[in-house]
């Protein structure tokens, strides 16, 4: 199977619709069809129901749709790291979300660096979720992902840390002085919704709570009275004094890892890899 077939078919099974797929693609609708029709010869299986008003997945169709964008994917994140080997040289470039992990990530890179055989690390902070399609895609060769919240299937990954969350309130907050409240409490708290993150799409969930970039906003909401947000409990190294966090036992614990895509053979990889390991 060619990446031109898989191409044109993840645009129409997207698209549903042929027209809009061959515009899509930039080229004519009688090619791209029988393109399609060509591809389910070789697959002996229809992939898709047509009738003159609609174009609908069969159940093959809707798999190699799921497969054909994961191999997509993985052609471009191909062609990305090989680019950047050959523009860069040796360097590694490693993916972390603003505001997280900071402590995790200075006291790698201090470790790393003292290695004789170091290389370049190119540090991308990024936006929630992010590091993780900077991985997937390329643009990054390993990252610091946090779970539960950033997935890690399909990815070669070691744990580094695992610690509670937080509730963290405006400073002079009613709840001053209680040992810890459970997630269902902070979770509903009367004029102090929770934030809403944009998700890796850049849309955001519906809700109450205001709509967050990044934890110098959050922070900075919270202060003036508008939002409240549970977070893993490290993020206490850098509240200001107009904030104060308390301990959330029942919320779901963050793992942070260090990732990095399962083809991977580069030694630099392997040395930041292991020197993390050994933190």
């Amino acid at each position: 199977m060619e990446t031109r077939e898989l191409r044109y078919f993840v645009a129409v099974a997207e698209e549903l619709h042929f027209g809009r797929a061959a515009e899509r693609l930039g080229i004519a609708q009688p090619p791209l069809s029988r393109a399609i029709r060509q591809l389910e010869r070789r697959l002996g299986t229809e992939l898709l129901e047509r009738t003159s008003r609609s174009v609908r997945l069969t159940e093959a169709g809707t798999v190699l749709l799921r497969e054909g964008r994961a191999a997509l994917y993985a052609v471009e994140a191909a062609e990305r790291r090989t680019r950047r080997a050959s523009a860069d040289g040796p360097g590694v470039a490693l993916a972390a979300k603003a505001g997280a992990s900071g402590e995790v990530l200075a006291k790698l890179l201090d470790a790393y660096a003292a290695l004789p055989d170091a290389v370049t690390v190119d540090v991308i902070l990024c936006g929630v979720g992010q590091q993780e399609r900077l991985l997937r895609d390329g643009r990054a060769d390993v990252a610091l992902l946090h779970k539960p919240f950033d997935a890690t299937s399909g990815l070669d990954y070691e744990e580094l840390s695992t610690e509670g969350q937080v509730l963290v309130l405006p400073a002079g907050h009613s709840l001053t002085g209680r040992s810890h409240v459970d997630l269902a409490e902070a979770s509903a708290l009367p004029g102090l919704p929770l934030p809403r993150w944009p998700a890796i799409d850049g849309s955001c969930p519906d809700g109450p709570g205001p709509q967050v970039r990044d934890h110098a906003q959050l922070f900075q909401l919270i202060a003036l009275g508008r939002a409240a947000a549970v977070l893993p409990a490290s993020c206490e190294s850098q509240l200001r004094d107009d904030l104060m966090a308390i301990p959330v036992p029942d919320a779901p614990k963050v793992t942070t890892v260090i990732a990095w895509p399962p083809q991977s053979r580069s030694a630099a990889v392997a040395a930041l890899v292991r020197t993390a390991t050994a933190l």
